[in-house]
Protein backbone atom coordinates (compact mmCIF):
# COMPACT_ATOMS: atom_id res chain seq x y z
CA UNK A 1 0.00 0.00 0.00
CA UNK A 2 2.33 2.48 -1.09
CA UNK A 3 5.02 1.42 1.07
CA UNK A 4 3.10 2.50 4.15
CA UNK A 5 3.26 6.44 3.36
CA UNK A 6 0.25 8.23 5.25
CA UNK A 7 -2.36 9.85 3.34
CA UNK A 8 -0.78 13.42 4.45
CA UNK A 9 2.63 12.70 3.51
CA UNK A 10 1.62 11.44 0.11
CA UNK A 11 -0.23 14.93 -0.46
CA UNK A 12 2.56 16.75 0.75
CA UNK A 13 4.52 15.38 -2.24
CA UNK A 14 2.12 16.12 -4.72
CA UNK A 15 1.69 19.67 -3.35
CA UNK A 16 5.80 19.98 -3.48
CA UNK A 17 6.06 18.46 -7.08
CA UNK A 18 7.19 20.24 -9.80
CA UNK A 19 4.73 19.86 -12.83
CA UNK A 20 7.36 17.71 -14.28
CA UNK A 21 7.30 14.88 -11.84
CA UNK A 22 3.70 14.76 -11.73
CA UNK A 23 3.59 11.80 -14.09
CA UNK A 24 5.92 9.63 -11.84
CA UNK A 25 4.23 10.41 -8.85
CA UNK A 26 0.54 9.20 -10.48
CA UNK A 27 2.22 6.09 -11.37
CA UNK A 28 3.94 5.57 -8.00
CA UNK A 29 0.43 6.04 -6.54
CA UNK A 30 -1.80 5.16 -8.92
CA UNK A 31 -2.38 1.50 -7.84
CA UNK A 32 -2.88 2.44 -4.42
CA UNK A 33 -6.79 2.20 -3.61
CA UNK A 34 -7.21 4.17 -0.70
CA UNK A 35 -10.27 6.72 -1.45
CA UNK A 36 -7.82 9.47 -0.29
CA UNK A 37 -5.06 8.53 -2.61
CA UNK A 38 -7.23 8.14 -5.56
CA UNK A 39 -8.99 11.39 -5.18
CA UNK A 40 -5.21 12.89 -5.09
CA UNK A 41 -3.90 10.92 -7.93
CA UNK A 42 -7.00 12.46 -9.98
CA UNK A 43 -6.54 15.64 -9.06
CA UNK A 44 -3.27 15.78 -10.00
CA UNK A 45 -4.15 13.87 -13.78
CA UNK A 46 -6.53 16.70 -14.12
CA UNK A 47 -3.47 18.69 -13.55
CA UNK A 48 -1.61 17.62 -16.17
CA UNK A 49 -4.23 17.44 -19.00
CA UNK A 50 -4.67 20.63 -17.93
CA UNK A 51 -1.05 21.76 -18.22
CA UNK A 52 -0.63 19.61 -21.32
CA UNK A 53 -3.68 21.31 -22.99
CA UNK A 54 -2.60 24.98 -22.34
CA UNK A 55 1.00 24.16 -24.09
CA UNK A 56 -1.07 23.24 -26.98
CA UNK A 57 -2.59 26.35 -26.69
CA UNK A 58 -0.01 28.60 -26.09
CA UNK A 59 1.84 26.89 -29.23
CA UNK A 60 -0.88 27.17 -31.51
CA UNK A 61 -0.54 30.58 -30.66
CA UNK A 62 2.80 30.97 -32.09
CA UNK A 63 1.63 30.83 -35.53
CA UNK A 64 2.71 34.00 -36.27
CA UNK A 65 5.67 34.02 -34.66
CA UNK A 66 6.85 30.70 -36.66
CA UNK A 67 5.99 31.95 -39.70
CA UNK A 68 8.34 35.11 -39.48
CA UNK A 69 11.06 33.23 -37.38
CA UNK A 70 12.96 34.47 -39.84
CA UNK A 71 13.08 38.36 -38.31
CA UNK A 72 15.36 38.32 -34.91
CA UNK A 73 13.38 40.62 -33.39
CA UNK A 74 9.44 40.24 -32.97
CA UNK A 75 7.56 42.39 -31.35
CA UNK A 76 4.01 42.20 -30.35
CA UNK A 77 1.96 45.56 -30.22
CA UNK A 78 -1.71 46.22 -28.92
CA UNK A 79 -3.76 49.10 -26.90
CA UNK A 80 -6.31 49.06 -24.27
CA UNK A 81 -8.24 51.96 -23.69
CA UNK A 82 -9.76 53.43 -26.88
CA UNK A 83 -13.38 53.76 -25.68
CA UNK A 84 -13.32 54.88 -22.26
CA UNK A 85 -15.07 58.27 -21.54
CA UNK A 86 -11.59 59.40 -19.34
CA UNK A 87 -7.92 58.59 -18.96
CA UNK A 88 -5.58 57.97 -21.73
CA UNK A 89 -5.11 55.32 -24.61
CA UNK A 90 -2.55 52.74 -23.94
CA UNK A 91 -0.45 50.97 -26.27
CA UNK A 92 2.25 48.02 -25.12
CA UNK A 93 5.11 46.81 -27.33
CA UNK A 94 6.78 43.78 -26.42
CA UNK A 95 9.78 41.77 -27.90
CA UNK A 96 9.37 37.80 -26.26
CA UNK A 97 12.49 35.73 -26.15
CA UNK A 98 12.57 32.66 -29.15
CA UNK A 99 13.79 30.15 -26.94
CA UNK A 100 11.27 29.93 -23.59
CA UNK A 101 7.38 29.88 -23.17
CA UNK A 102 5.24 31.84 -21.50
CA UNK A 103 2.25 29.86 -20.79
CA UNK A 104 -1.36 31.28 -20.17
CA UNK A 105 -0.64 34.64 -22.55
CA UNK A 106 -3.80 35.26 -23.95
CA UNK A 107 -6.52 38.56 -25.14
CA UNK A 108 -6.04 40.88 -21.80
CA UNK A 109 -9.82 40.69 -21.52
CA UNK A 110 -9.95 37.18 -20.83
CA UNK A 111 -8.06 37.04 -18.30
CA UNK A 112 -8.65 37.80 -14.94
CA UNK A 113 -6.97 40.85 -12.42
CA UNK A 114 -5.20 38.36 -10.78
CA UNK A 115 -3.68 37.07 -13.69
CA UNK A 116 -2.83 39.49 -15.64
CA UNK A 117 -1.11 40.76 -12.59
CA UNK A 118 1.18 37.64 -12.61
CA UNK A 119 1.80 37.14 -15.95
CA UNK A 120 2.68 40.96 -16.25
CA UNK A 121 5.38 40.33 -13.46
CA UNK A 122 6.85 37.15 -15.77
CA UNK A 123 6.67 39.38 -19.02
CA UNK A 124 8.68 42.17 -17.70
CA UNK A 125 10.93 39.53 -16.02
CA UNK A 126 11.68 37.03 -19.23
CA UNK A 127 11.30 39.98 -22.33
CA UNK A 128 13.89 40.83 -24.17
CA UNK A 129 12.31 44.13 -24.28
CA UNK A 130 9.11 46.11 -22.97
CA UNK A 131 7.47 49.53 -23.45
CA UNK A 132 4.62 51.20 -22.99
CA UNK A 133 3.54 54.64 -24.00
CA UNK A 134 0.28 56.67 -22.74
CA UNK A 135 -1.36 59.18 -25.12
CA UNK A 136 -3.29 61.41 -22.67
CA UNK A 137 -7.22 62.56 -22.72
CA UNK A 138 -6.21 66.30 -23.85
CA UNK A 139 -4.64 65.07 -27.06
CA UNK A 140 -7.20 62.34 -28.17
CA UNK A 141 -9.84 65.57 -28.09
CA UNK A 142 -7.67 67.27 -30.21
CA UNK A 143 -6.20 64.87 -32.76
CA UNK A 144 -9.02 61.91 -32.10
CA UNK A 145 -8.69 58.15 -30.81
CA UNK A 146 -7.42 56.62 -33.68
CA UNK A 147 -4.62 59.08 -34.28
CA UNK A 148 -3.76 59.13 -30.62
CA UNK A 149 -3.61 55.42 -30.63
CA UNK A 150 -1.31 55.14 -33.64
CA UNK A 151 0.89 57.60 -31.75
CA UNK A 152 0.79 55.80 -28.70
CA UNK A 153 1.86 52.96 -30.79
CA UNK A 154 4.73 54.67 -32.83
CA UNK A 155 5.80 56.15 -29.24
CA UNK A 156 6.00 52.44 -27.45
CA UNK A 157 7.55 50.87 -30.64
CA UNK A 158 10.54 54.25 -31.01
CA UNK A 159 11.35 53.59 -26.97
CA UNK A 160 12.07 49.72 -27.91
CA UNK A 161 15.44 48.26 -26.95
CA UNK A 162 16.49 46.34 -29.37
CA UNK A 163 14.66 48.03 -32.16
CA UNK A 164 11.97 45.81 -33.51
CA UNK A 165 12.64 44.13 -37.12
CA UNK A 166 9.03 43.13 -37.67
CA UNK A 167 5.95 44.15 -36.06
CA UNK A 168 2.89 42.16 -35.06
CA UNK A 169 -0.45 44.40 -34.71
CA UNK A 170 -3.40 44.06 -33.55
CA UNK A 171 -5.67 44.53 -36.20
CA UNK A 172 -4.15 47.68 -37.77
CA UNK A 173 -1.43 49.12 -40.48
CA UNK A 174 0.42 51.59 -38.09
CA UNK A 175 1.37 55.45 -40.61
CA UNK A 176 4.48 56.82 -40.41
CA UNK A 177 6.42 54.40 -38.92
CA UNK A 178 10.38 53.36 -39.48
CA UNK A 179 9.79 51.82 -43.41
CA UNK A 180 12.49 49.60 -42.15
CA UNK A 181 10.63 47.99 -39.78
CA UNK A 182 7.78 45.41 -41.55
CA UNK A 183 4.21 45.53 -40.05
CA UNK A 184 2.01 42.42 -39.77
CA UNK A 185 -1.95 43.17 -38.77
CA UNK A 186 -3.58 40.49 -37.43
CA UNK A 187 -7.19 40.72 -36.67
CA UNK A 188 -8.15 39.20 -33.33
CA UNK A 189 -4.22 39.11 -33.12
CA UNK A 190 -3.90 39.18 -28.93
CA UNK A 191 -6.56 35.73 -29.20
CA UNK A 192 -4.16 34.80 -31.92
CA UNK A 193 -0.33 35.76 -31.22
CA UNK A 194 1.70 35.56 -27.79
CA UNK A 195 3.39 38.68 -28.59
CA UNK A 196 0.37 40.60 -29.15
CA UNK A 197 -1.24 39.01 -26.26
CA UNK A 198 1.75 39.84 -24.39
CA UNK A 199 1.67 43.65 -25.36
CA UNK A 200 -2.22 43.58 -24.21
CA UNK A 201 -1.61 42.32 -20.91
CA UNK A 202 1.31 44.85 -20.17
CA UNK A 203 -1.33 47.63 -21.42
CA UNK A 204 -3.94 46.66 -19.78
CA UNK A 205 -2.30 45.91 -16.60
CA UNK A 206 -0.18 49.50 -16.45
CA UNK A 207 -3.73 51.26 -17.88
CA UNK A 208 -5.75 49.85 -15.08
CA UNK A 209 -3.23 50.53 -12.28
CA UNK A 210 -3.41 54.70 -13.64
CA UNK A 211 -6.95 54.74 -13.45
CA UNK A 212 -6.98 53.05 -9.87
CA UNK A 213 -4.73 56.44 -8.84
CA UNK A 214 -7.04 58.86 -10.21
CA UNK A 215 -10.07 56.95 -8.93
CA UNK A 216 -8.37 57.81 -5.47
CA UNK A 217 -8.53 61.36 -6.88
CA UNK A 218 -11.94 61.66 -8.22
CA UNK A 219 -14.21 59.00 -6.41
CA UNK A 220 -17.00 59.51 -7.21
CA UNK A 221 -16.52 58.56 -11.02
CA UNK A 222 -15.58 55.49 -9.97
CA UNK A 223 -12.28 55.00 -12.01
CA UNK A 224 -11.28 51.79 -9.95
CA UNK A 225 -13.72 49.54 -11.21
CA UNK A 226 -15.00 50.81 -14.32
CA UNK A 227 -11.36 52.18 -15.96
CA UNK A 228 -13.10 54.88 -17.30
CA UNK A 229 -15.27 53.09 -19.82
CA UNK A 230 -19.25 54.56 -19.93
CA UNK A 231 -20.73 52.06 -17.32
CA UNK A 232 -24.23 53.27 -16.15
CA UNK A 233 -22.49 54.61 -12.87
CA UNK A 234 -20.34 56.17 -14.63
CA UNK A 235 -22.54 57.96 -16.71
CA UNK A 236 -24.82 58.88 -14.14
CA UNK A 237 -21.57 60.53 -12.20
CA UNK A 238 -21.10 62.70 -15.16
CA UNK A 239 -24.30 63.76 -15.68
CA UNK A 240 -24.52 64.56 -11.58
CA UNK A 241 -21.37 65.99 -11.18
CA UNK A 242 -19.87 66.99 -14.65
CA UNK A 243 -16.73 66.07 -16.26
CA UNK A 244 -13.35 65.61 -13.95
CA UNK A 245 -10.16 66.99 -15.65
CA UNK A 246 -9.34 63.59 -17.26
CA UNK A 247 -12.69 62.89 -19.10
CA UNK A 248 -12.62 62.98 -23.30
CA UNK A 249 -14.40 65.58 -24.08
CA UNK A 250 -15.22 64.80 -27.51
CA UNK A 251 -16.49 61.68 -25.81
CA UNK A 252 -19.43 63.25 -24.06
CA UNK A 253 -21.41 64.78 -26.50
CA UNK A 254 -25.32 64.66 -25.26
CA UNK A 255 -23.95 63.71 -21.78
CA UNK A 256 -22.87 67.22 -20.21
Amino acid sequence: MSEGKKISEIKAMFEAAAIEEYLPLIAEFSKDERTGVVGIVNKYKKKLEAYHAEVQRTEAMKVYENKYSQYQYICGIDEVGRGPLAGPVCAGAVILPKDETILYLNDSKKLTAKKREELYDIILERAVAVQTAFISHEIIDKINILQATYEAMRTAVKKLSPTPDILLNDAVTIPEMDCNIVQVPIIHGDAKSVSIAAASIVAKVERDRLMQEYDALYPEYGFASNKGYGSKEHIEAIKKHGACPIHRLSFLKGLI
